[in-house]
């Protein structure tokens, strides 16, 4: 019996080898078939003699595809930039299905090839298309009896090109080259295409281990016409296009050329923003009446078309398009600048997700870490739970790009980028990052999966004499944007913060001795620290510049400072101011910690001010200022600028778990000079829901406790005689005093407490 079960299990392998083989990875027999920019066009008509019930097939391609089954569109930019691993490829996995017809079928997938590296794409250096469903009673994989050839109409456009950061290309279409109708016609007699070129099959270089797509596919919000107007100009006019917002976007237009071979120039009010060059369009029309939609995704709230006096535009719509999750989050207050501020963080987040998390939709749409700890942070409060998957997804890619020396690095994946931010690594491993994404999931086999790594990097990091954190320069020895960065203490604050997170996951994981040895880092690097104390702020002796609050905010939140300081540090962040709007986060966070919540929304309203009152923009900016190079150009779309959403959830109105996945979590909320709010949290235990309003001396407070969860809720009155839950007085055996504070625990339901203070 036992050798028949391993024959078995060695036929099934062997089998789906061979099945996996028999698809190939194809590509054009066309010269230049792997130049940059390259666009292929792909046909195969199949038999069907019953609609299947399931179909799954994967796909992949380097770099992006679009697919269509007997015209109809299937898949809209499918495909995720490369790589998972330097060595490694995505793929997708897509149920076809409900697509397929009895009798004939005609499968068509338009390739777009990157052909270049960016700062969130390691390029394979080959255009390939690779096809895979085999299911009983049908078969379809990529092969030499594919039909396929270079689209002729797709070609560069001259200078300026996007930044280097950028894999993606400008995309000029010529409609008097266009394949007509080509994912439905007889393309081998009409369209010129020729039998596709084998090239490779399942896991061959330079594609590598394939790795299942852990992200969902792009969610498609359809198609909309917008609102523009014509301004005539000597030569040639310009059409400006309105979006509702800041969108991640494809623009189709409707147009007429009298005359034919006009070129309309397609920009975004963010194609040259940022301080750098962007990406852009062009479309060169033919005679008379068509219609285009431009395929690579552009992001702004302005479309800007420049065009011929020959050409009419008789529509412009978009196709809004971004990751599959939704703000099921919700807040509102009494304050408008804050309700204000809390809307241009939602959209500013979002824009910021699609393949990898990232700091800018246009300059960069690169995963630097330490963006995307402030951007999961913000999350976790507002969006839903399929946005948990990209946090993953991120995780195991910085993990897996880890060089050999130890060495974590980001902007990941990428092919011309290496240089290690020692700060935004501690960052990524530490509390705010790695712990903070296992806190709020509970997936413990993301940290089992990650924790090697972690550790092998908090190897490289050692303590000078006094216990400090030593300098370690990294590849770019970056603290934050502008001026005043005392580096020793910034870094030795991060370091704390990723020693702490290391501590939680080796207790979870089972490995007490490196919890233990982390723990002894963790009090030199403590003590060695408060040496840098000189009785009004902490100052690094080597230090020369200004006092830097960002290293006061460091101090609060590790708990390095204790709280006999914190009436010197608030008088540090009174009159220092050098934060930029990434580091502000810490710092509003440092100021709740303390026990001081009306300056943290006084400092942080000042400070965000201008970005959150300017009429123009419906995101938050990189930067205090639009367009300084003091903030790497300034980008006017920048999701680290949205860290105060994570403090007015965690702080604010006080919900944070207390255990991983919110099997427990606080209720612990500050009003400070807020006199109403509401939150709904979206947890992966269900919706947390608090409602407060405070007048006349009385709190009036609803709860929602999701069920198979407890609420450690702080009361504001310690009296319990003038509290009632659900109109019955609070039951003294429920609460404790912690710190002076009246905290009651609650299990699943929701509860009315009134409260009297006064």
């Amino acid at each position: 019996m036992k050798n028949f079960i391993i024959s078995f299990c060695l036929f099934v392998f062997v089998s789906f080898s061979a099945f996996a083989q028999n698809a190939k990875w194809i590509t054009a027999p066309d010269a230049g078939v792997n130049s940059p920019n390259t666009w292929i066009a792909f046909r195969k008509d199949i038999n069907v003699a019953s609609i299947p019930r399931l179909a799954m097939a994967r796909i992949v391609a380097d770099s992006k595809y679009w697919l269509w089954i007997n015209g109809r569109l299937v898949v809209f930019e499918g495909g995720l930039k490369r790589g998972p691993s330097p060595q490694s490829s995505y793929y997708d996995e897509i149920n076809i299905a409900s697509f397929l017809k009895k009798g004939t079928n005609k499968i068509a997938i338009l390739l777009w090839y990157f052909g270049k590296d960016g700062f969130s794409h390691k390029s394979s250096g080959k255009a390939g298309l690779f096809f895979d469903l085999n299911i009983k009673h049908l078969l379809l994989q990529s092969n030499n009896s594919w039909l396929c050839r270079i689209h002729p109409a797709y070609k560069n456009t001259e200078a300026p090109f996007p930044n280097f950061r950028l894999p993606e290309s400008n995309i000029r279409y010529d409609a008097n080259m266009n394949i007509d109708g080509w994912q439905t016609a007889d393309c081998k007699s009409a369209h010129q295409f020729a039998p596709a070129v084998e090239i490779g099959t399942w896991g061959d270089t330079p594609w590598g281990e394939m790795v299942k797509r852990p992200i969902p596919l792009w969610k498609d919000y359809g198609i909309k016409e917008a609102q523009m107007k014509r301004i005539s100009g000597a030569d040639v006019d310009s059409v400006l296009v309105s979006l509702p917002y800041n969108m991640q976007m494809t623009p189709i237009l409707d147009l007429t050329d009298e005359k034919g071979n006009g070129k309309v120039a397609i920009y975004t009010d963010h194609t040259f923003a940022g301080g750098d060059t962007n990406v852009r369009a062009e479309y060169i029309a033919r005679k008379g009446h068509q219609i285009y939609e431009s395929l690579g995704w552009m992001n702004g709230q302005i479309i800007i078309l420049v065009v011929p006096k020959s050409v009419r535009i008789n529509t412009v719509k978009y196709r809004e398009t971004g990751y599959d999750t939704y703000p099921e989050g919700t807040f509102s207050c009494d304050n408008d600048f804050f309700s204000r501020f809390w809307k241009k963080g939602l959209r500013t987040l979002y824009v910021n997700m699609r393949d990898t998390y990232f700091d800018c939709p246009d300059r960069e749409r690169a995963q630097w870490w330490g963006d995307e700890v402030v951007l999961q942070g913000e999350c976790f409060y507002t969006y839903s739970a399929s946005a948990h998957e990209l946090m993953k997804k991120g995780i195991k890619e910085l993990c897996h790009w880890q060089k050999p020396d130890g060495t974590l690095f980001a902007p990941i994946p990428a092919g011309n980028y290496s240089s290690e931010l020692p700060g935004q690594m501690l960052a990524a491993i530490g509390k705010y990052g790695f712990w903070n994404y296992y806190m709020n999931t509970a997936d413990r086999a993301t940290i089992a999966e990650a924790y090697p790594h972690v550790k092998r990097y908090l190897d490289l990091w050692k303590t000078d004499d006094t216990g400090l954190t030593a300098f370690r320069a990294g590849g770019w020895t970056w603290g934050d944007w502008g001026d005043q960065k005392d580096m020793r203490l910034l870094f030795a604050g991060w370091h704390y913060l990723a020693l702490e997170g290391a501590v939680g996951m080796a207790h979870l994981l089972g490995y007490d001795e490196d919890a233990a040895r982390f723990e002894a880092t963790m009090a030199r690097v403590k003590d060695g620290y408060n040496k840098c104390w000189n009785g009004y702020a902490y100052r690094h002796p080597e230090y020369q510049g200004e006092t830097d609050d960002r290293v006061q905010a460091l101090a609060v939140i590790t708990g390095i400072a204790s709280p006999d300081k914190y009436d010197k540090i608030l008088q540090v962040f009174k009159s220092q101011w050098h934060a930029s709007p990434y580091m502000e986060k810490y710092v509003m966070e440092a100021l709740f910690q303390m026990g001081y919540g009306d300056y943290a929304l006084e400092r942080a309203q000042k400070r965000y001010g201008p970005m959150v009152n300017d009429s123009v923009h419906t995101t938050l900016f990189e930067g205090w200022d639009i367009n300084n190079n003091a903030f790497g150009g300034g980008t006017t779309n920048h999701a680290w600028s949205g860290g105060p959403l994570t403090v007015i959830a965690q702080y604010l109105c006080g919900i944070r778990p207390l255990e991983a996945g919110y099997k427990t979590f606080a209720i612990n909320p500050q009003s400070a000079t807020f006199h109403q709010a509401s939150i709904t949290v979206p947890t992966v235990a269900g919706i947390i829901g608090s409602s407060w309003k405070i007048s006349n001396g009385i709190v009036d407070w609803t709860i929602s406790v999701p069920k198979g969860t407890k609420a450690y809720v702080t009361l504001p009155a310690t009296d319990m005689s003038r509290v009632t839950v659900n109109g019955k007085p609070m039951k003294q055996t429920i609460t404790t005093q912690i710190e002076g504070k009246s905290v009651a625990l609650f299990c699943a339901g929701k509860y009315h407490i009134v409260c009297k203070t006064n």
